[in-house]
C-alpha cells in the first residue's frame, strides 16, 4: 500500500490504496461523509457518557432495570416480522472479510454468514478497503477468486450475508472527515449498505447487519437513527434495514427490552456474544474484588451469571417476537488429533443441545465442520419447524442480582490458566498487529473478544494480588517472566522462523500496558491500532 498523503475532497482525506476508487467511489464517500457529520455529535455524547458511567461504577454504583422504562419492559409490543430469509437461523457461521473465506463461509451451508469487520478483523487500511470490496461483490453474487490454480465461486444456494460494523468506539484514521478520524462504525456500515442494500434486495434479501458492542438503549437509538437516515437518503423503505443486536456487555443486559423496543422496526433479535460478555463483566468492575473471575475454563455457559443471562435473553427475545441467537462455538477440528476433536465435537454438541432445548432460534460456530454437529442439536429440537419464536419463557424470572451474581461462579486460579492468558494474549496481538483479527490457536479460533478475556484476567488477578492454587501470588513481576517463558513456547510451537516473521516485540508491549497498566485500558485494539499500516 502506498503511503501518500491520500485524496481530498470535499472535506474527506482518504488515505491512497490500489482499490480505493471501486470503494469509495463519489457517490459512497459523500454518503459516509454525511453519516458521519450527522451523526458525530451523538456518538461523541455517547461515548462520553460510558466514560462517565464507568466513573460511576468504579464508585460503587451497580447497573438496574431502569425505572424510566420500565413501562417498555411491561408493555406488549412486538418487533417488525423477520425478513424471508432471516426466519431460519438454526446455524450461523462468522468470520473476517477475506475473499476466499467469505466465498467458504457463504457456502459452507450454514443458514446465515456473519462478515465480520470488527472482532474477527485486523483493521489495517488493506483489510478495510479490500474487505468492503468483497461485501459489494457478495451482495452482488459476483464473488470469484483465483488463487494456486483453483476457482472460487459462490454457489446457487449461499447463506443469507449479514454484515458486522466495528463498534462505536473505534475510529478509521484513513477516513478523515473534515480534519477528524470517521467513526470506523459509520464507515463500515454506510459502504456495506451503499454497496449492497439495493442489491441484495433486486436478489430476494435485504441490508442485514449485526451491532457490536451495545451498552444500552440510548446507543441502540443512534443506530436506529443512523438506519431511517440512510434508508431515506438512498430512498429505500424504512425497516428494509433487518439488525441483530450482540448482547455482549453486562450493561446492556440490564437493558434487553429497550434495546429491542429502540430498534423494533428495524430488530432482527439479539445473540448471546459470550466472551465480549464475560470480558465486559472483568472491565466494568474491574475496580471490585467481588468480581474477579477464575480461569477462562471455568466460567462455563452454566454458571449462575452466565445462566442468567442467556436464558434471559430467550425470555426477552420471544415475547417480543424476535429471534434469540446462541453464542459461539470456537473450536477448531484438528485431523492430526482426532482424540481431541471427537472430545471437543461432544462438548459443542452439549452446548448447542443446551442452547436448542433452552429456546434458542439458532446459534453460532467459526469453523464449517462444526455447521453438521450445531445443525444436528437444533434440528432435532426444531423438526420442521424455522424457529421457536412460539416458546415463551415464561418460567424465566431473572433478577439484577441474578446477572450480577459472579461471586457464584466457583473455579479457580492457576499457573496454566495464567500461562493460557499470557500465551494467547501474546500471540493473537501478534497476529492482529500483522493483519490476521482471526488466529487457530491450539485448535480454538481466537478473536479480540477471547485476547480481551485474556489480558482482562490478568490485569484482575495482578490488581487484586490474587493467590494462585499453589499459593503464589500473581504480580506484575511474575506475569513478566511468565511472559518471557511463555514467548519462548510460542516460538518452540510455531517454529523460529515464524516467530521472526511476526511482530512479538510490539505484541509484548501491547500487551503489558493492557495488563499490566495502574488502569484499566477500555479496549486493547486501541493501543494496538496505532501500530497498524
Amino acid at each position: 500500500m502506498d503511503h501518500l498523503d491520500g485524496i481530498e475532497s470535499g472535506g474527506v482525506d482518504l488515505t491512497v490504496h490500489p482499490h480505493l476508487a471501486e470503494v469509495f467511489t463519489p457517490e459512497a464517500t459523500a454518503f459516509v461523509a454525511d453519516l458521519v457529520r450527522t451523526f458525530r455529535d451523538q456518538r461523541i455524547d455517547l461515548l462520553r457518557a460510558r466514560r462517565e458511567r464507568q466513573d460511576r461504577l468504579d464508585a460503587g454504583a451497580r447497573p438496574h432495570f431502569l425505572a424510566e422504562t420500565a413501562e417498555i419492559r411491561s408493555g406488549t409490543w412486538t418487533v417488525a416480522p423477520a425478513s424471508k430469509d432471516l426466519l431460519d437461523r438454526r446455524v450461523e457461521i462468522t468470520g473476517p472479510t477475506s475473499r476466499k473465506m467469505m466465498i467458504n463461509a457463504l457456502n459452507s451451508g450454514a443458514r446465515v454468514f456473519m462478515a465480520d469487520c470488527e472482532d474477527a478483523t485486523s483493521p489495517t487500511w488493506d483489510n478495510v478497503v479490500e474487505g468492503h470490496l468483497n461485501i459489494r461483490d457478495a451482495h452482488r453474487r459476483d464473488l470469484t477468486l483465483e488463487q494456486g490454480g483453483k476457482h472460487y465461486r459462490l454457489n446457487e444456494e449461499i447463506a443469507t450475508l449479514v454484515v458486522r460494523p466495528r463498534g462505536w468506539h473505534l475510529p478509521e484514521r484513513h477516513v478523515q472527515v473534515d480534519g477528524r478520524p470517521a467513526a470506523a462504525s459509520l464507515v463500515d456500515f454506510g459502504l456495506a449498505f451503499f454497496h449492497g442494500a439495493r442489491e441484495a434486495l433486486d436478489l430476494g434479501s435485504g441490508p442485514y447487519f449485526y451491532l457490536a458492542k451495545l451498552e444500552g438503549h440510548l446507543e441502540a437509538r443512534l443506530w436506529n437513527d443512523v438506519f431511517c437516515h440512510a434508508q431515506d437518503a438512498l430512498g429505500i423503505p424504512r425497516g428494509t434495514i433487518k439488525a441483530t443486536v450482540l448482547i455482549e456487555t453486562i450493561l446492556a443486559a440490564f437493558e434487553m427490552d429497550e434495546i429491542l423496543y429502540e430498534l423494533r422496526e428495524h430488530s432482527a433479535g439479539l445473540n448471546a456474544g459470550r466472551w465480549d460478555y464475560i470480558f465486559s463483566v472483568a472491565k466494568k468492575f474491574s475496580a471490585h474484588d467481588e468480581y474477579v473471575l477464575p480461569d477462562r475454563s471455568d466460567i462455563s455457559m452454566t454458571v449462575p451469571f452466565m445462566r442468567a443471562y442467556t436464558e434471559l435473553i430467550v425470555a426477552t427475545c420471544h415475547k417480543r417476537g424476535a429471534h434469540a441467537i446462541g453464542g459461539m462455538s470456537a473450536f477448531i477440528p484438528n485431523r492430526h488429533e482426532p482424540e481431541i476433536t471427537v472430545n471437543a465435537l461432544t462438548r459443542v454438541a452439549e452446548d448447542k443441545a443446551r442452547e436448542a432445548n433452552d429456546g434458542y432460534d439458532g446459534t453460532w460456530v467459526a469453523h464449517p465442520d462444526l455447521i453438521p454437529v450445531a445443525m444436528k442439536e437444533f434440528t432435532s429440537v426444531l423438526g420442521r419447524g424455522t424457529n421457536q419464536l412460539d416458546r415463551q419463557r415464561t418460567d424465566v424470572d431473572v433478577t439484577g442480582d441474578d446477572l450480577l451474581a459472579v461471586a457464584e461462579t466457583g473455579g479457580s486460579i492457576t499457573e496454566a490458566g495464567l500461562r493460557t492468558n499470557v500465551h494467547i494474549g501474546l500471540r493473537y496481538l501478534a497476529h492482529w498487529i500483522d493483519g490476521t483479527g482471526a488466529v487457530s490457536i491450539r485448535n480454538l479460533m481466537e478473536d479480540a473478544a477471547t485476547a480481551e478475556i485474556s489480558r482482562a484476567q490478568v490485569w484482575q488477578w495482578v490488581r487484586h494480588g490474587r493467590d494462585l492454587e499453589d499459593g503464589r501470588t500473581v504480580t506484575a513481576t511474575f506475569v513478566r517472566t511468565i511472559i518471557d517463558e511463555e514467548l519462548r513456547s510460542i516460538e518452540d510451537e510455531i517454529g523460529t522462523s515464524a516467530f521472526i516473521d511476526l511482530p512479538f516485540d510490539e505484541a509484548r508491549r501491547v500487551f503489558e500496558s493492557v495488563s499490566l497498566a495502574d488502569e484499566f485500558i477500555e479496549f486493547l485494539t486501541l493501543p494496538a491500532y496505532d501500530l497498524l499500516d
